[in-house]
C-alpha cells in the first residue's frame, strides 16, 4: 500500500490539516493499524471511511 492509493483523498486532506500525513504512512509501513486509526480519528475522519482504509491496509499486508 502506498501514497498513490490515497492521493487526493479526504483522508489525506484531513491528515494534512493536522500535519500527520508522514506519521500516517509510517504507521501503514509498520503495519501499525491501531496507530493509523488513531491518527485518522485525530484528523476527524468518519468511522465508515476509517473502516474502508483499515480493510485496504489489511488487504495489502505484506505487499508494500
Amino acid at each position: 500500500m502506498d501514497e498513490k492509493e490515497f492521493e487526493g483523498t479526504l483522508v489525506l486532506e484531513k491528515l494534512a490539516e493536522i500535519q500527520m500525513v508522514d506519521d500516517f504512512f509510517e504507521a501503514i509501513d509498520a503495519d501499525d493499524v491501531p496507530r493509523a486509526v488513531a491518527l485518522m480519528r485525530r484528523a476527524q475522519v468518519d468511522a465508515e471511511t476509517i473502516a474502508v482504509v483499515v480493510q485496504k491496509i489489511e488487504a495489502a499486508d505484506g505487499t508494500h
